[in-house]
């Protein structure tokens, strides 16, 4: 099997991870919400699927969702449905941040940059 092609065998579309689905379940999320796993959340999300996991480990921290985008390497839209089906699931909460440092906009904007 070729390079080219072995790469597009482990590729997941997008769409995939989000079930189809474009918007997310709850609505607010910004590029600049903060996100953080709740305290058992990695025992109870020890079921979920990859992306999902990543994603509740990820954020043991507090991230942004620009951030979670970017550390898990897909497209803002689908983060936005990602993390949202795990704060319905009471896996992750949220939080807007009444005012930014600038350390993270300039970092919000060299991740949306990168994206």
């Amino acid at each position: 099997m070729s390079e080219g092609s072995a790469e597009d065998a482990l590729f997941v579309r997008p769409f995939i991870m989000t079930g189809g689905r474009s918007e997310p379940v709850q609505t607010g999320l910004r590029l600049e919400t903060l996100v953080v796993a709740v305290d058992d959340a990695q025992v109870r999300g020890a079921g979920l699927e990859f992306e999902r996991q990543r994603i509740v480990a990820l954020c043991a921290q507090p991230k942004t969702v620009a951030e979670v985008a970017d550390g898990i390497g897909v497209p803002l839209g689908v983060a936005k449905v990602l993390i949202a089906d795990l704060m319905v699931g009471g896996l992750l909460a949220g939080r807007q941040p009444t005012e930014l440092p600038l350390h993270m906009l300039e970092r919000i904007r060299d991740h949306v940059r990168a994206l």
